[in-house]
């Protein structure tokens, strides 16, 4: 067997988020050979030019004869092949046999690999290492995609059955206490939805203080990097199919150099519909499909987690199925992070609807999506509070997401369990100005199991992070950790007692009351005025958010939101029996149903 060892000097563009000139890579020994069992023809042999100008070609793998050693897998790991674009195949004495995607990448090898002697490198394609990976390691991936988050901060212990008896006995109690004492039940519902109702009005009434307060947005740097970085966006499909066609549109009419952009269409394994929609799609270079294999659970964040390690960008962007993102977006947040301290580890974009006027609940949910996104997380951004993320348009710095161990595949609420992680850690999110449009849920029942699913998830998120309060309250500090009971506990605690809060407005309207027998008729008027105020606030947060949209304000849409709200009573009661039955069951949203484009 003929070998030759060459120098050589590959420079490779930085990927770092500041965009940097490259650092010079050393020069390092390499072998070459034209191995029989591994190379392929020679027209498709990759080429390698050394300091001299002379071109030595890099064999290419064989895909009927590419057989890497499982143990050399196994100890490199799958990630970090899928990340680094480098796979050992065998050892030789003291030469390591090994296929690389990309040729800048051989001078690299004693550094991603940690191995001291010699290289016999081989070309092989990137979509061949993830097969490759795939057949030998994927169900190894599939199950690091269901627990990737430390067991202490996920969810997925979460079980009913060992409180099961001690939940009978409450359940027992409560009931004795209703049939025995109802008034004083009533009583006791009141004060406690009338507690965090306060307490909801005290945090908008603080979100509306800061608007005068607004910090300067951070200065965007003089000069454009050289270098942008890759940004990997992930987008999570499943029975898709209606929609396949316009979301490839619409991500390519983002505004980002195409080497730099690395999409990922995560598709369910077993969603075969979605797959052949994508079939007769025209798929661009910089965007391709990553088949999720089958687990014990389909859930979106399972599914990020696994197109994770496929990732090939320094920040992590993910998309819904039907968004629409403003085309300059992407160089926004690059630029947004550019200017941000290492701290910012997350971008949070807003979300608007390209439906609204399809009926009214549309209208309403645009009412509401206003006051959130424009309103109340930049007002809880400038406060310092933690941040309930949304699930889509958000950025991650890589380093941070991974650190954090991704998302948690069993929380149906990824995306504010996320969030919460990221303050618990010393991480902080800041919002984005930039808008994405989606399709509004405008079906009563559709929109039921939607909301159904965010408030289970958030249930689930504030009974797992307050499995040890003290230990929360040390690492968020007063002020967050009472941010996270009215946002979380708060918000669960009003969508459940909507009607008994509702029940209030009947003595103001002059009907009876089962509290007026117990209740010194005095306070009812302070009540009443109570009740007044928050409404009022609640409406000011939601006319300013559509003021803030600029697309014209509704005073009757906004009006009109006040009957709208009580839906979620009904999302709140099949939460509680999702939360012992179905703790991790994914009630899909359909889309494409109301989108004209």
């Amino acid at each position: 067997m003929k070998t030759s060892q060459i120098r050589l000097v590959v420079n490779r563009p930085s990927d770092n988020l500041l965009g940097n000139p490259p650092t010079p890579t050393a020069s390092h020994r390499v072998i070459t050979t034209d191995h029989s069992a591994l190379s392929g023809p020679s027209g498709e042999e990759l080429r390698l030019y050394g300091p001299l100008g002379k071109s030595v070609p890099l064999p290419q793998v064989n895909a009927a004869r590419f057989n890497p050693d499982p143990r050399l897998l196994d100890e490199f790991t799958p990630a970090r092949v899928l990340a680094e674009g480098v796979m050992p195949i065998r050892k030789l004495g003291q030469t390591l046999m090994v296929a690389v995607s990309d040729a800048a990448l051989v001078p690299r090898l004693p550094q991603l690999t940690g191995h001291t002697g010699m290289f016999l490198p081989h070309f092989a394609p990137m979509a061949m290492l993830e097969d490759k990976v795939l057949a030998l390691r994927g169900a190894a991936l599939a199950e690091q995609a269901e627990t990737r988050v430390p067991v202490q901060e996920s969810c997925r212990n979460w079980s009913v059955k060992p409180h099961l008896p001690l939940l009978c006995v409450i359940a027992a109690l409560m009931a004795f206490a209703t049939l025995t004492a109802p008034q004083a039940v009533l009583i006791a519902l009141v004060a406690w939805g009338l507690f965090w109702m306060v307490a909801s009005s005290a945090l908008k009434i603080l979100v509306l203080a800061t608007t005068r307060a607004r910090p300067p947005a951070p200065s965007v740097p003089a000069s454009v990097p050289l270098y942008l970085p890759i940004v990997t966006v992930i987008v999570a499909l499943y029975r898709e199919e209606g929609i396949a066609h316009r979301l490839i549109k619409r991500l390519g009419c983002i505004d980002y150099p195409r080497d730099r952009l690395d999409v990922i269409l995560a598709v369910e394994d077993d969603d075969r519909v979605t797959r052949a929609a994508l079939h007769t799609v025209d798929i661009p270079a910089w965007m391709r499909v990553v088949i999720v294999p089958e687990g014990t659970l389909r859930t979106k964040p399972r599914a990020l987690n696994h197109a994770l390690n496929f990732a090939r960008g320094s920040i992590i962007g993910v998309y819904d199925a039907e968004d629409a993102p403003a085309p300059m977006q992407l160089r926004d947040m690059v630029a947004r992070f550019a200017a941000a301290p290492p701290q910012v580890a997350c971008l949070q974009g807003i979300l608007d609807f390209y439906n609204p006027r399809t009926n009214w609940l549309s209208r309403c949910f645009t009412v509401e999506y206003a006051a959130w996104f424009r309103v109340m997380l930049p007002g809880l951004a400038r406060l310092g509070l933690v941040l309930p993320l949304g699930g889509t348009t958000l950025f991650f710095r890589r380093a941070a997401l991974e650190s954090l161990g991704g998302w948690d595949a069993h929380n149906v609420t990824e995306d504010a369990d996320l969030g919460l992680r990221l303050a618990r850690h010393g991480f902080r999110t800041e919002l984005l100005a930039s808008v994405t449009e989606e399709e509004a849920n405008c079906r009563i029942l559709p929109w039921i199991r939607q909301r159904s699913r965010w408030i289970k998830g958030y249930m689930m998120t504030w009974a797992i992070h307050m499995r040890d309060p003290a230990l929360l309250l040390r690492q968020l500090g007063w002020a967050r950790f009472i941010g996270v009971q009215v946002l979380f506990l708060g918000s669960i605690s009003q969508a459940l007692l909507v009607p008994v809060m509702w029940s209030l407005w009947a003595f103001t309207l002059g009907f009876g009351h089962p509290a007026l027998n117990i209740v010194n008729p005095a306070l009812f008027l302070p009540i009443t005025l109570a009740l007044l105020c928050m409404e009022g606030v609640s409406i000011a947060i939601n006319l300013y958010g559509m003021a803030l949209r600029g697309k014209g304000t509704k005073l009757l849409w906004v009006l009109s939101a006040y009957f709208y709200f009580p839906l979620a009573a009904f999302a709140a009661y099949k939460a509680l029996y999702e939360m012992v039955a179905h703790p991790f069951y994914w009630d899909k949203t359909s889309h494409g149903h109301f989108d004209l484009t």
